[in-house]
């Protein structure tokens, strides 16, 4: 049951089931609206929060609204929730993809880059060749599927279609959601508010195109095969059938393995909390992962654990150190620092909200314990490493599917568990209270046999309401620094099409696009990597020192320096650099003999330096 379920209908169930679709048809054409009335064109620090049109907020908030209406109804028709979840990943997801003429983020550009090496060499190579980079083809699963994709679709590369890769990597998501739910309580009502609550504050950008981002699916298809398969070790399963599922298993967590370094640690750590639980002591699962996992490392793997092992060792047991390199950068400016602070207390609204509901839900609690051991299981990790300063990132991801089970059970009390039902004899209904005409559920008896109060009915939706909002400055707010426009796009491009084999591109930072193109045969060099020393080296006496550090290239080689938009938005707003600094150097080298101006546009300018004698 829910905190509104008692608000027994007004309608015939015909018409009432039809009550929803006004609120989601008119939500999604104020979105439409919106995506085409925004102008991308001069991003301020605050992102796609200031530039997207209004309407855009009046169809978020309708959505949401309608939502919870739709959930509060015993004779809604259970396809209307599902609707409506779409809807949410629709306007959550696509809205950067029709808005941005051009792919977002340049990690994504550089994976485009990755996949065009396959195509290009067409086979794996080592460190030999590749340098450090050869650690993507140590882990080339996503990589070798997705030259794959666009060899079938025909495309010349992934980038034209890795825009819509979020909304792609979170509708991947909601299959093994619903199965993971669904193992503890058949009430959609807490089903369906835990999925949206798991979308919206899943706000850490790892849905980008990324071997991330299927780990990730493949990680809970995991959990949900486990939860749902391999338990009660008393219960009779003819050995075919659990062969069967044992094989779908080992073909998930080799695709896990051989595609991403960090999410079979994650699935470990995962598998040892649920074997604590009586429910779940089959060893299978466990011991299959680590098996692969252990000859993955010891095989393919090996040459970079080899080089990183090391530093790996160095950070176990550093929690402190492998949190605040998070947190690395200093956001700089009104709309970096609310930005990330918005995302921070979305992120602790959902985790506090979760403590509500294991505390308030005894019942819940006992019966989705392994729920909540999963919730728990990825923490330890930070004390593992800083995995390049997103351990924290990481570990809320992984967190966030059984956090947001409990912090839907805070926003909906009452709910009811399967064992209860089977317990108390009665048939499991879709809404959680006892059995109504037409897939629904009546409203049942709530504690004590009195209905709750209902001063506060409103809370939750409103906190699901501010949480939804939220999400749109924790996800969009810092686009100034991910999108690329067109121009820098095609500035880019020129330097690549004019640098001889074994050139050398140097950039304030790698946030720009095509940062790592045809790296097989041109080396790439990001100052601001650098110890500070140098950095401050190079803003006091910027063309010179750059010469410097550029001259060591042979010829036919050359050495390039870019200045795009991007890296100055990325300088300025994480506090490597101010905008006076940036522009002291980009100045320095523009009047500077010892560089040649070769491109440039509205986007930024690239210059070559000259070679000797000239």
């Amino acid at each position: 049951m829910s905190d509104l379920s008692d608000l027994p209908p007004v309608r015939p169930w015909r018409i009432a089931a039809l009550h929803p679709a006004p609120a989601l048809l008119v939500a999604l054409a104020l979105w439409g609206w919106a995506v085409t009335h925004t102008d991308v064109s001069d991003l301020d620090d605050f992102g796609l929060v200031t530039a997207v049109h209004p309407t855009f907020w009046a169809g978020l908030a309708l959505l949401t609204a309608g939502f919870w209406l739709t959930l509060r109804g015993p004779r809604r028709h259970p396809a209307w929730a599902p609707a409506y979840v779409l809807g949410l990943l629709v306007m959550e997801r696509a809205t950067q993809a029709v808005v941005y003429p051009t792919p977002l983020y340049a990690w994504a550009w550089k994976h485009d880059a990755i996949i065009d090496h396959l195509l290009t060499a067409g086979r794996l190579q080592s460190d030999d060749v590749l340098g450090d980079l050869a650690v993507y083809d140590q882990w080339p699963g996503f990589f070798a599927a997705q030259a794959a994709l666009v060899k079938l679709l025909g495309v010349d590369a992934a980038a034209q279609f890795m825009a819509w890769w979020p909304l792609v990597s979170s509708l991947m998501l909601l299959l093994p959601l619903l199965l993971i739910y669904r193992t503890f309580t058949e009430d959609r009502r807490l089903i369906w508010t835990a999925v949206w609550l798991f979308y919206v504050a899943n706000w850490v950008g790892q849905d980008y195109f990324s071997p991330q981002s299927v780990a990730f699916a493949l990680h809970l298809g995991v959990l949900a095969v486990v939860l749902r398969r391999y338990r009660r070790p008393g219960l009779t399963v003819t050995r075919q059938r659990q062969a069967v599922w044992t094989v779908l298993l080992t073909v998930l967590v080799v695709a896990i393995v051989i595609s991403h370094q960090l999410t079979p640690g994650m699935l470990i750590v995962s598998l040892a909390a649920l074997f604590l639980v009586r429910r779940y002591r089959d060893k299978v699962p466990l011991i299959t992962t680590a098996v692969i996992f252990l000859a993955w490392c010891l095989t393919a793997a090996l040459p970079f654990l080899a080089a990183t092992m090391p530093e790996m060792i160095r950070s176990i047991g550093d929690i402190g150190g492998n949190v605040s390199t998070g947190y690395g950068a200093t956001p700089t400016g009104t709309g970096a620092v609310t930005t990330s602070w918005v995302a921070r207390l979305l992120s602790a609204s959902v985790l506090l909200l979760a403590v509500v509901g294991v505390l308030r839900q005894p019942v819940l609690r006992h019966r989705a314990m392994p729920l909540l051991l999963l919730a728990a299981a990825p923490l330890p990790m930070l004390g593992a490493s800083s995995y390049g300063s997103e351990m924290i990132f990481r570990v809320l991801m992984f967190t966030l599917p059984g956090a947001a089970f409990f912090a839907a059970a805070a926003l909906r009390p009452q709910v009811r568990t399967l064992a209860a039902l089977e317990n108390s004899g009665q048939p499991g209904p879709r809404g959680g209270g006892q059995p109504g005409p037409h897939g629904g559920s009546q409203p049942g008896p709530h504690r004590g046999g009195q209905p709750e109060p209902r001063r506060y009915v409103w809370l939750p939706l409103l906190a699901l309401l501010v949480g939804t909002l939220a999400f749109v400055p924790s996800y969009s707010g810092k686009d100034r620094i991910s999108y690329f426009p067109p121009a820098e796009v095609e500035l880019v491009q020129q330097v690549f099409d004019q640098a001889p084999d074994n050139s050398l591109v140097v950039a304030a930072d790698r946030n720009y696009p095509l940062a790592f193109d045809q790296y097989w045969r041109v080396d790439h060099y990001w100052f601001l990597d650098d110890a500070r020393e140098h950095v401050d080296r190079i803003v006091r006496d910027p063309a010179a020192t750059l010469a410097r550090d550029m001259s060591a290239v042979e010829s036919p080689g050359r050495a390039y320096l870019l200045f795009t938009r991007g890296q100055f938005a990325d300088a300025e707003m994480n506090g490597l650099l101010t905008e006076g600094q940036l522009d002291r150097v980009e100045q320095s080298v523009a009047t500077s003999p010892l560089f040649e101006r070769v491109a440039a546009n509205d986007a930024g300018s690239a210059y070559v330096l000259k070679e000797a004698g000239r």
